[in-house]
């Protein structure tokens, strides 16, 4: 790990077999964990104090990272709110013998500084010192209202079982092996979760092998703790041209009590690829039911609000019509 005295924390490490998923290259969700632990790193040395996943903003798998490549994380600390600490992350990779490595993901996440009784704390103020600084921070500020848009029109829609589209559900205990440095289970480790039900789902509903190709809105509402039930529920929600749009909660209870909450909620989208690597055309799903309808409305509403962020657009399949 290398790191700028100030705001800056860059992991570095090779990508092993074991990190290999079902594509044949790394999966989505062990880049979500990499990011998680750069912004952490970052978080903390900022902060001074321990801290927690609560955001992780729009991500796109530009293209796969693959066993043996040198892996680079960088997250940067490019504003500060009262608590809050909006991380920028990169991930690149290349051959280990040389050469330029490539930028594969690019996102913003955010933690927060707690103290020893678990509640917020307040952080020292980023003040940009370069006009790089500047536009990373004016970028992170712009991103604010299309997050809330995002988090406001997640929050009130319902999931129940009047809905007729693919869905699966995992079920498992919350093992030692995925406690992070609080005691918790690790945020990296729940994305990851994250990322295999929804190819689970995915993969159900169009009967060839996918990957990820977004993740978005990952909202962590409450800690996970270790031992606990957990419950992992994807369910697909809408369809584009290639695009399987996922929508994913994750809940956790004391296996004592049998209730279980709300952990962590986002929306992945899925493709499958043809030899060549190239995403192919999937069977488009034809909403049934009135919750059908609704979430299908959903997810092209969410698609419009992320195409208002800075360097977003919508996708070709919207702006067609």
């Amino acid at each position: 790990m290398t790191e700028n005295p100030h705001n800056s924390v860059t992991l570095r490490f090779l990508a092993a077999p074991t990190d290999i998923g079902h594509s044949g290259s790394v999966d989505a969700g062990t880049v979500l964990e990499w990011v998680d632990k750069a912004a952490y790193a970052a978080a903390v040395g900022w902060a001074k104090s321990y801290c927690v996943t609560a955001y992780v903003g729009n991500i796109h798998f530009a293209d796969p990272v693959n066993s043996g490549d040198m892996v680079e994380v960088t997250a940067t600390v490019v504003y500060t709110g009262r608590s809050s600490m909006h991380i920028h992350t990169v991930v690149s990779s290349g051959d280990p013998k040389g050469g330029q490595p490539t930028m594969r993901s690019q996102c913003i996440v955010i933690f927060v500084a707690v103290g020893a009784d678990g509640k917020s704390i307040a952080v020292p103020t980023l003040e940009p010192a370069t006009p790089q600084a500047l536009l990373q921070r004016d970028d992170a500020l712009a991103r604010i209202k299309v997050r809330e848009d995002i988090v406001e029109a997640m929050k009130d829609q319902e999931y129940t079982s009047a809905g007729t589209a693919e869905k699966v559900v995992l079920r498992f205990l919350a093992s030692p092996n995925d406690v992070n440095w609080g005691g918790k289970a690790h945020g990296g480790i729940v994305m990851k979760w994250i990322d295999e039900a929804a190819y689970v789902c995915a993969t159900r509903y169009c009967g060839s092998a996918t990957v990820a190709v977004f993740s978005g809105g990952v909202r962590f509402y409450r800690p996970l703790l270790i031992g606990h039930v957990v419950e992992v529920e994807a369910r697909l929600v809408y369809t584009g041209t290639k695009g399987m749009h996922i929508a994913v909660h994750v809940r956790s209870g004391s296996p004592t009590s049998g209730e279980l909450n709300l952990t962590t909620y986002c929306l992945t989208v899925m493709v499958t690829r043809d030899d060549a690597g190239n995403s192919v055309p999937i069977p488009p799903w034809i909403p049934v039911s009135e919750e059908d309808q609704r979430l299908h409305a959903h997810a092209r509403n969410l698609l419009e609000i992320r195409g208002r962020a800075p360097g977003n657009r919508l996708p070709n399949h919207l702006l067609s019509h």
